[in-house]
């Protein structure tokens, strides 16, 4: 008979930070790595040791142990330490596309600095798989990816039968979105199921009984996986004797101190005709839903917010604007990748997901501040070259040219401003630094009539902001820095419609002709509107917002609900006494802004009586490790005033209503969230998510047992019934959730909790969020055509990024003063990133298809056309460039010019 093969894997999942903060985990792992490469010397027996399919590990052992680089390489090239192909652990729902991209060919670039990466997905604690894992794996060469959580069977937190997430095996088909099928292997009695063998024959025949009658309950093949480890573990150094006395106990099978890669080779010989194919996202939708940990979402808001802006200052600036500024030979790849890295390291589930202990996510803080910073150098050194490339000479002798830049790859309409220098006088001129701003004083005060104009002298309408006398300094990069002050003009313009990767140049100049006169902009005390749209504040402080195209008419949108939160940083549970608090339930003032030819502002605040926190029941709870679901907490009988203004603008030439929403929390154990009553007749919406505009329903499943339903978002969530639709886009809330009886698109703004949660009490006060914050977002209504709606899609992306501009002066150059450098002609092409290509001197365009329907991709680099490539920009000669299959991601590699 044969023998049923146990394979046995020794590792440690390693977070790098979480219940401790990253240097106590670090020096841990210090010896946790001193510990095995001794072991590899030691024990001939003992295969190897999985890293945790996680490169960062070794940057960080090497920053303590340099001096051991030598040996840590001869044991990953010997196949003793098993590494990549990750960089990090993310959580793959709450980073970007090209986030969850560029740790794969971070990682993978890193491991083959050593030797061959561990060709596995490795995703054993990531909160919720993405739907579009199966065809990310097939563009990185990975056709196997390793999971813990999402589907049933599962012995850890999610256990329930008779759902359509279910799988007989433990093994399985995982389908994406676009079809494409990666085999998948749930560790469906954890990742630690082999942890801590005994070495004593009794100890060893009650560990064995148990643990492979668990692990058979759901194998497909005689092929079973034990996981030799757990969070942190240190390296088991009697694992081989173990597995000698497993062996002696039981001839009937073949215990193996084993590795990923013969585990996948013996498995993948040996599969049934009969597995199960699970299909897109797998976030534990048909459990009882209370340990999906999807409000990890809205845990520590502001790192959310630092790192879509982050995100944003890379993929969509920075890099567009050095691949639109220089030649290959210039590009910085050494920056971006710097900082690529920097943003990465905040990227493990446990740090961006915000349920640490406070100073881990402390620490976050300033690696997002340092990632971002050297983003805004890359981008504003490409800024300056761009504008120098471009001819601004035709403008009049005293016009001051500006340029502004699309830097997304969809047509951008909207308000943006611009810091004009008008006259300055260096600290080095004559008399002292008081006289020079004296003169520069009298020079504001006789400022001239302003207008701003374009390339061919028509008037363009603008928006004075601010005139002043300001401090600056210019740092050559040939000799020493260059102090001054200068008088200084702010404003505001519209831009409309300007291209792709495509830029314009105008000039703000003394006022020589009378502009155009644009009709009255339609605005009162308390309700406005432009061609799209009419905005009403109700009386009780909520919106009536009207499709003037369609002509239906929402109510009830923009209202404020503050809510009870006696959960942790993983999870969302109110308070015993369901005490919701409305805006709607109190006084609101109404203060229109601005009303002129740019637009509309206005001003809403509203004043909410808001319990200062839980009731003291709720720290006894926590202290006795109560779980969520049976605490008794209610709020607490004293109150305060949280303020809440939020500016709404509407652009004269936008569709999209734009939000920004400012408040002081000063209240402990609570969420607030925004709603937008919808009212439409829909089961489904859909919600912007990595590399896919998914489809979820909106009622949960029949098994589900929280009262909440919070899901993941990125950029937008959508409904619509068919005929009507509305978007509401975010900047940094990934948070949203919809509720069933009248479909209102509920987005949490904050969510402040006392502790980290899970195997016990972690106190962290930092995360009641104490403090100002300020909130954006942004609604459109639409119909449900497709044109309108991939328009909405695309304004709702776009909403992240704002324009780029850069004052310049007169000057030639090789640039028309208008243009774009890649010609989109595909509205369902959602650009994810246009840079430099890593190993060609070309130019790498990404994206995917917003709809479910193929569509033709135009796409050309100047005159080139693109050709397909994988992640790692390795050619896909069977894939046509010019298509765009349902949700399909595409690369294109273009030559460079």
């Amino acid at each position: 008979m044969t023998k049923k093969k146990v394979f046995i894997i020794s590792h440690s999942h390693w977070d790098r930070e979480w219940y401790l903060p990253f240097e106590q985990h670090h020096m841990r792992l210090v010896t946790l790595i001193d510990n095995l490469l001794d072991i590899f010397k030691t024990d001939p027996d003992f295969d190897s040791f999985h890293l945790d399919g996680q490169m960062i590990a070794l940057d960080d052992y090497l920053a303590v142990r340099p001096e051991r680089k030598p040996e840590l390489a001869a044991a990953i090239q010997a196949g003793k330490l098993q590494i990549g192909p990750f960089y990090i652990l993310q959580d793959d729902f709450l980073i970007s596309p090209e986030a969850n991209v560029r740790n794969m060919v971070i990682g993978r670039d890193e491991a083959r600095k050593y030797g061959q990466e561990v060709p596995l997905g490795y995703f054993p604690d990531t909160f919720g798989n993405m739907g579009q894992t199966p065809q990310m794996m097939a563009l990185a060469d990975l056709p196997t990816a390793a999971f813990g959580r999402g589907v049933t069977p599962t012995g850890f937190n999610n256990q329930t039968g008779g759902a359509d997430y279910q799988s007989q095996y433990s093994e399985m088909w995982w389908e994406g979105p676009d079809g494409t099928k990666i085999l998948g292997l749930l560790f469906a009695n954890w990742y630690s199921n082999g942890n801590e063998i005994p070495t004593d024959r009794q100890a060893a025949k009650v560990y064995w009984d148990q643990k492979l009658a668990d692990a058979e309950k759901f194998a497909a093949t005689d092929n079973l996986l034990m996981m030799n480890g757990v969070d942190h573990q240190p390296v088991q150094t009697d694992v081989t004797a173990a597995i000698k006395v497993a062996n002696e106990l039981y001839p009937d099978y073949e215990f193996i101190h084993a590795n990923f890669k013969d585990y996948l080779a013996a498995l993948q010989t040996d599969l049934p005709t009969d597995l199960s194919t699970i299909q897109g996202e797998l976030t534990s939708q048909e459990t009882d839903g209370w340990y999906t940990l999807a409000n990890t979402a809205s845990s520590r808001v502001y790192l959310k917010q630092a790192n879509t802006k982050n995100e944003r200052q890379l993929d969509s600036i920075a890099e567009p604007l050095a691949t639109m500024a220089y030649a290959a030979e210039a590009y910085p790849h050494d920056r971006l990748r710097y900082a690529w890295k920097l943003l990465l390291q905040n990227h493990p589930h446990d740090s961006i997901c915000g349920c640490s202990v406070d100073e881990v996510h402390r620490e976050m803080l300033t690696r997002f501040a340092k990632s971002t910073e050297v983003g805004r150098y890359v981008a504003q050194e490409a800024l300056n070259k761009l504008a120098q490339r471009i001819t601004t000479n035709d403008f009049a002798t005293e016009a001051k040219p500006f340029v502004v830049v699309n830097t997304t790859g969809y047509p951008k309409s909207g308000l943006t401003t611009v810091t004009i220098e008008w006259q300055r006088i260096n600290f080095s001129e004559p008399g002292t630094i008081q006289s020079q701003r004296a003169q520069l004083m009298t020079a504001l005060a006789d400022l001239p009539a302003l207008q701003v104009v374009d390339a061919t002298g028509q008037a363009v309408p603008f928006r004075l902001l601010k005139q002043a006398v300001e401090f600056h300094y210019d740092l050559p990069k040939d000799r020493f820095r260059v102090a001054y002050q200068a008088i200084e003009i702010t404003i505001a313009i519209n831009v409309t419609d300007l291209p792709a990767f495509g830029w314009q140049t105008l000039a703000l100049m003394p006022a020589t002709t009378v502009p155009a006169t644009l009709p009255d902009v339609d605005a009162q005390a308390t309700s406005f509107k432009n061609e799209w749209v009419q905005v009403a504040v109700a009386g009780d402080g909520s919106l009536t917002v009207t499709n003037r195209e369609t002509g239906h008419r929402y109510q009830g949108m923009l209202v404020f609900e503050d809510t009870g939160d006696m959960g942790n940083e993983y999870i969302y549970k109110q308070t015993a006494d369901h005490q919701a608090i409305l805006s709607t339930d109190y006084p609101h003032q109404v203060r229109l802004v601005q009303a002129d030819d740019l637009g509309v502002e206005l001003e809403l605040t509203n004043q909410l009586a808001v319990p200062v926190a839980a009731d003291e029941t709720l720290l006894q709870e926590q202290q006795a490790v109560v779980d969520i679901t049976q605490r008794t907490a209610k709020r607490a009988s004293q109150t305060s005033i949280l303020t809440i203004k939020t500016t709404l603008t509407l652009s004269r030439t936008s569709r999209q209503l734009q939000f920004k929403t400012h408040f002081d929390n000063q209240m402990r154990d609570h969420r607030v969230r925004v709603l937008f009553k919808t009212g439409l007749n829909a089961t489904t919406h859909q919600s912007d998510s990595i590399f896919e505009t998914v489809t979820r329903p909106n009622q949960p499943a029949a098994t589900w047992q929280n009262e909440t339903n919070p899901q993941h978002q990125q950029a937008f969530v959508s409904i619509n019934d068919g005929q009507n639709a509305v978007t509401v886009g975010n900047v940094g809330l990934n948070e949203y959730e919809v509720l069933p009886a009248d479909n209102t698109l509920a987005v949490t703004l904050l969510r402040c909790v006392g502790e980290m949660g899970d195997w016990g009490y972690f106190p962290t006060p930092e995360a009641q969020c104490l403090g100002a914050f300020s909130c954006d977002y942004s609604l459109e209504l639409h119909d449900a055509t497709t044109a309108q709606t991939v328009a909405a899609y695309q304004r709702a992306r776009q909403f992240q990024v704002p324009f780029s501009v850069q004052p310049t002066d007169r000057h030639a150059g090789e640039l028309a003063v208008s243009g774009q450098q890649l010609t989109l002609n595909t509205p369902e092409f959602a650009v994810t990133s246009l840079k430099r290509a890593n190993n060609t001197d070309g130019v790498t365009l990404r994206g995917y298809n917003l709809t479910k329907q193929p569509v033709t991709l135009s796409a050309r680099y100047g005159d080139q056309a693109g050709t397909a490539v994988n992640f790692y920009e390795a050619a896909l000669p069977q894939v046509t460039p010019t298509q765009l299959g349902p949700v399909e991601i595409k690369t294109l590699l273009f030559a460079s010019k």
